[in-house]
């Protein structure tokens, strides 16, 4: 398989270390508009392959989408990312245009691919690819709550290690749906598990608040302590999805995608369950919600719309 990942930053070359390491696709191709970090990266990391034992080829190229021809599956994170107090709706005016702009040039060449999109404002982003190329909406996919969820399993870890569970993040079950943003996503307390069992029953409800308002603000976190936008888990995440999507791995994720009646919406892209396989979303999967959790579902489509509404604006 030939996967292309658009932008070379710290994100976009993560998500091609990642692929590289993981060995199922054949050819991994950076790009970037930048002279020569597409290339720098690529050297690095293929340089490591004798090191970490993977025969996946890494090449970068600067501006020329021409050798992205024949992907089977395009990784986009172009744009700015996020500045320390910067939301990531703040980004839309700069990124609309970009997306819009690389979008365009990877389906010229490589007209069958899935997109998958990490462009903040991403679920706006995700939205904006869907009504511009007006591709089917199984092929186009907005990667937020895989990343979401890998952050609240680890806040709900870390509250369970202070309440004396031994517990890591690969054995918390949780997921985030809704909009990729600090203030309206949703983490679903009532269907998050320790090993099978309830969280609700092992955590004091200041406990799950507190991990729950953590994991809102965890990519905020990350970006006051970085100084920029997070990566090795936003990168992680990206590649995550590609693995499930080229080894038709039929795998439950919750991700960002177009609902046409889904959970009682239409005409929105927000996070929801999904099953990924080879065709890209092979199934949305409608969970029940809380009482709670679907009034702040409520609260996030409204708060995702708005973002949408000056899409328009933004490409002006």
């Amino acid at each position: 398989m030939k996967v292309t990942v658009v932008g070379s930053g710290n994100v976009g070359a993560t998500v091609a270390n990642v692929l590289a390491t993981k060995g199922f696709a054949s050819e991994v191709v950076l790009i970037d508009i930048k002279e020569g970090l597409s290339e720098g990266k690529a050297m690095d990391i293929m340089q490591t392959a004798h090191m970490l034992n993977f025969d996946t080829t890494v090449t970068g190229v600067t501006n020329d989408y021409a050798a992205t021809a024949g992907s089977q599956v395009v990784v986009v994170t172009s744009g700015i990312p996020r500045k320390p107090g910067m939301t990531r709706e703040q980004l839309i005016g700069t990124n609309a245009k970009i997306v819009k702009s690389v979008v365009d040039q990877i389906l010229e060449h490589s007209p069958e691919a899935i997109l998958i999109i990490v462009s903040n404002p991403m679920d706006a982003m995700t939205y904006l690819t869907l009504k511009d190329t007006k591709l089917p909406r199984n092929r186009i996919i907005g990667q937020g709550g895989m990343l979401d969820s890998s952050r609240f399993r680890y806040y709900l870890a870390l509250a369970l290690q202070e309440a004396g569970y031994p517990a890591t993040p690969t054995d918390i079950d949780g997921m985030v749906v809704g909009g990729h943003a600090d203030k309206t996503m949703v983490p679903l307390v009532s269907l998050a598990t320790y090993r099978g069992i309830p969280v609700t029953q092992l955590l004091s409800d200041e406990a799950i608040t507190k991990a729950v308002e953590a994991t809102k603000v965890g990519g905020a976190t990350c970006t006051k302590l970085l100084g920029t936008s997070a990566w090795y888990a936003p990168g992680a995440a990206a590649a995550a999805l590609v693995e499930a999507i080229a080894l038709d791995a039929k795998k439950l994720i919750p991700c960002c995608v177009y609902l046409d009646g889904e959970y009682g919406e239409k005409d929105l892209c927000i996070g929801v369950p999904v099953i990924l396989g080879k065709n890209g979303i092979e199934k949305i999967v409608e969970v029940e919600f809380s009482e709670a959790e679907k009034a702040k579902f409520a609260e996030s489509v409204a708060a995702a719309r708005e973002v949408n509404s000056k899409i328009g604006e933004a490409l002006a």
